[in-house]
């Protein structure tokens, strides 16, 4: 059988020379037969066919890697690894599609939501309602906690400095949580929690290097983000989410304070808590000053649920068998809202007390 010189089989399969170097150190394309005097490589006709295959195999995008084993497998198994290839990036382009139209949305601040084709498919198609109640308290000049509540996003923010300037930093925080009331990919919410949080302590950091006077202003924050039957949360200092499931009342967040540190090391008891001089420090918060580690988790939500956010203006003074009372016994949310808010207010209302209640109901 004649011989085919690398120029001859360069013009007649398409390939480069450099490509065709390529295959031979890969494996993937050997030369029928090297010269051993000037080291020119000959291929056979034959050849031509696995050359195409792989030039083919190429312009799909498949690795080096996975072509290699491709070439070397009967037709039919080759066919079949081809498919399930396509599939695969045909997946992996249905996802990028999903995150792409979240990021337009989430970068241009728009409340979009998802072709049908692209939303999350889940068991059960569920929505949220909610109910939004905050009070200054009696004591406080000022309101200093912010709340946001959305289709898709539940959010709580207490502020701290004085001055007006704790009631700056939460509000700060909520205005750059509120772009991600948008359809975000349920396998993006935490990364998507996780870059809003940290933009928006950057916008605190700008906001006190702008005016020195801000400085020492900082806030809390809890908030749920919802991507079809999948829930994000992002939690930061002592404000909490509770959910009520089944009858039963759970708190979901972990305060980041001095006093629940104590408690964790078992250096004090609930009721030395209660009372603590030091119950309201805060080991973690949203400053523009320290680095921080929010927390992130993500829980699958159910029809029937009933999600609760809230500043530590209720937790501070409203025991937790009456904040359960309240969750398991109001159906009405609104109701539910307004009765936690008084019953701070009942217990003296030392601090601003912001309460948002969510039912997770069928859509």
């Amino acid at each position: 059988m004649a011989l085919l010189s690398i120029g001859e089989f360069v013009r007649a399969s398409g390939l480069s020379r450099k490509a065709l170097r390529l295959y031979d150190d890969l494996g993937l394309l050997r030369p029928a037969h090297v010269d051993p005097v000037n080291g020119y490589r000959f291929y056979t006709p034959a050849q031509l066919e696995q050359a195409r295959l792989v030039a083919w195999l190429r312009r799909i995008g498949m690795p080096l890697a996975t072509i290699r084993s491709v070439v070397s497998l009967p037709s039919a198994a080759a066919a079949l690894e081809v498919s399930c290839y396509l599939e695969k990036i045909e997946a992996e382009a249905a996802a990028k599609r999903k995150l792409g139209s979240f990021l337009i949305a989430y970068l241009s601040g728009k409340d979009a939501t998802m072709d049908a084709n692209m939303t999350e498919s889940t068991s059960e198609p569920l929505t949220i309602r909610y109910a939004v109640r905050t009070d200054i308290g009696l004591i406080r000049e000022g309101n200093e906690d912010s709340a946001y509540a959305g289709g898709r996003l539940l959010a709580v923010a207490d502020g701290m400095g004085g001055h007006a300037h704790g009631e700056v930093a939460s509000a700060a925080v909520i205005e750059a949580l509120k772009s991600l009331d948008v359809d975000v990919p349920s396998g993006e919410l935490l990364n998507a929690l996780d870059h809003a949080v940290r933009r928006a302590d950057g916008t605190l950091r700008e906001m006190q290097s702008a005016d020195p006077s801000l400085r020492g202003m900082g806030t809390t924050l809890t908030a749920l983000l919802w991507s079809g039957d999948q829930l994000g949360l992002v939690h930061i200092g002592d404000s909490r989410a509770y959910l009520v499931r089944d009858g039963e009342v759970f708190q979901i967040t972990h305060d980041h304070t001095l006093v629940q540190s104590l408690l964790d090391e078992g250096k004090i008891t609930e009721a030395e808590a209660a009372s603590h001089p030091k119950r309201a420090l805060l080991l973690r918060a949203l400053d523009g000053q320290h680095d921080f580690q929010p927390d992130l988790e993500v829980f699958q939500a159910r029809a029937g649920d009933r999600y609760m956010l809230s500043s530590d203006g209720l937790h501070g003074v409203v025991a937790p068998a009456e904040i359960a009372r309240v969750l398991l016994s109001v159906q009405d949310r609104d109701q539910a809202a307004a009765d936690l808010v008084k019953l701070a207010i009942d217990g003296g209302g030392p601090d601003n007390v912001t309460v948002i209640v969510a039912d997770v109901i069928p859509a």
